[in-house]
C-alpha cells in the first residue's frame, strides 16, 4: 500500500459518535491485515459507516472544514519536517506538548484535527499507536504522510462528535484547530474527554485579546470565506508573486512593519530564517489561503479555557503559554 490504512487493531478505540454504541466490521476489500474497503455498523441505530480507502469515514467531505482538507490535499509537503529537512514540526510538538518518544511509544494517541500530518508524523515515529482525526478529507493527504508507519491510522470525524470510546487514549493532543470548529468549547471539553484517567492532553488555540478582532484577516473574512473556494485559492496564487515580495520588505521594517503585519491579511513569516525563500513563499501562500478561508475562526482567551477546564474531569493542567494558548494536563 502507498498510504496508511486501517486494520482491526483499531476497533479498540472505535465508537459510534454520539451514542458511543461499539461498530461491528465488514471488511470487503482487504490487503493482509489491512482494511481498504468495507463498512462499520453501529450495534445501537444499525447505521453504516463506510470505510473508503482504508479510512473509516464518520463525515461527508462537504463540511465547515472542506477548504482545510482542499488546502492540505494541494499543499501536504509544504510542513512536513521529512520533507523541508528542518525540524520546525517536531520542535513544535514538543514544546506544546512535552512529550517524548519513550513515552507515547506503544500507547494509543489521538491527533485531534490531524490535518496533512505535520504532527502526527512525528508521534507516529515514536512508535505509538497513532490515530489522526480531521473532519475534511485532509486525512487522505496524511494517509500518505503516514504510508511508513504502519502503527498509524486515520479516521474522518468529527471532534466534537469523537467515533471513540470514551477515555480510550493515552494521550491526546489539538494543535492550532480547536478554534476553526463551530463551538470551541466542547472542542476543548472532548479532547479531555478522550484521554483515560490518569492520561495526557495538550492543546493550542489562537488566543483572543482586545484588539485580536480588528485584525484585518478578520475583517475581510466574512467577504473572502463566502468566496467559490477555487476562485479564492486563484487569487492568492495569482496575487503572491507580487504580494509576497512587497510584504516582504514591509514587513521588515522597525514599527512599520507590525503596523502592516496586522493590517495586511498575508501570511509572510520574514523571521523565519531556517527556510528558504521558495519555502517561505509556499507557507505563505498555504497560510494566506487558511487565513481566509476558513468558515470558522473563533480564538479562545486562557480564561475560558480554564473555565472549560474545571468542569471537565481534569484533575490537573497549567499553561505554557496564554499568547497563544497552549496548555497541557491530565485527566
Amino acid at each position: 500500500m502507498t498510504a496508511a490504512v486501517m486494520r482491526e487493531e483499531l476497533l479498540e478505540v472505535l465508537a459510534e459518535p454520539k451514542t458511543g454504541a461499539p461498530l461491528a466490521l465488514e471488511v470487503q476489500r482487504h490487503d493482509g491485515d489491512q482494511i481498504i474497503e468495507g463498512h462499520l455498523t453501529s450495534s445501537a441505530t444499525d447505521r453504516r459507516y463506510p470505510i473508503v480507502r482504508g479510512i473509516p469515514r464518520f463525515a461527508g467531505d462537504d463540511n465547515y472544514a472542506a477548504s482545510f482538507g482542499e488546502q492540505w490535499n494541494d499543499f501536504r509537503e509544504t510542513q512536513l519536517d521529512s520533507v523541508t529537512g528542518h525540524p520546525a514540526s517536531e520542535n513544535r510538538f514538543r514544546n506544546e506538548t512535552g512529550w517524548q518518544d519513550e513515552q507515547l511509544a506503544d500507547r494509543w494517541v489521538l491527533d485531534a484535527g490531524c490535518g496533512a500530518g505535520r504532527f502526527a508524523e512525528i508521534a507516529a515515529r515514536s512508535g505509538a499507536k497513532l490515530v489522526g482525526l480531521d473532519y475534511s478529507n485532509a486525512v487522505d493527504a496524511a494517509a500518505r504522510t503516514l504510508r511508513a508507519y504502519p502503527s498509524a491510522h486515520l479516521v474522518q470525524g468529527s471532534v466534537l462528535e469523537p467515533p471513540f470510546k470514551p477515555g480510550v487514549f493515552d494521550y491526546a493532543y489539538c494543535i492550532g484547530v480547536i478554534q476553526h470548529t463551530p463551538d470551541p468549547e466542547l472542542a476543548v471539553e472532548q479532547v479531555v474527554r478522550c484521554v483515560k484517567p490518569d492520561g495526557r492532553f495538550a492543546m493550542t488555540i489562537y488566543a483572543r485579546r482586545p484588539w485580536t478582532k480588528l485584525n484585518a484577516k478578520y475583517v475581510i473574512r466574512p467577504i473572502t470565506k463566502k468566496m467559490p473556494r477555487p476562485v479564492l485559492r486563484r487569487m492568492i496564487k495569482a496575487s503572491m508573486p507580487i504580494l509576497f515580495p512587497v510584504t516582504d520588505r514591509l514587513f521588515r521594517l522597525p514599527v512599520v512593519g507590525k503596523v502592516a503585519r496586522f493590517t495586511i491579511p498575508v501570511a509572510n513569516y520574514v523571521d523565519r530564517e531556517d527556510l528558504t525563500r521558495e519555502q517561505r513563499y509556499e507557507e505563505c501562500v498555504l497560510d494566506t489561503i487558511d487565513m481566509l478561508s476558513p468558515t470558522y475562526d473563533s480564538p479562545m482567551t486562557w480564561g475560558e479555557v480554564e473555565s472549560v477546564l474545571r468542569q471537565t474531569a481534569a484533575k490537573a493542567w497549567r499553561f505554557n503559554s496564554r499568547v497563544p494558548v497552549n496548555v497541557i494536563g491530565t485527566r
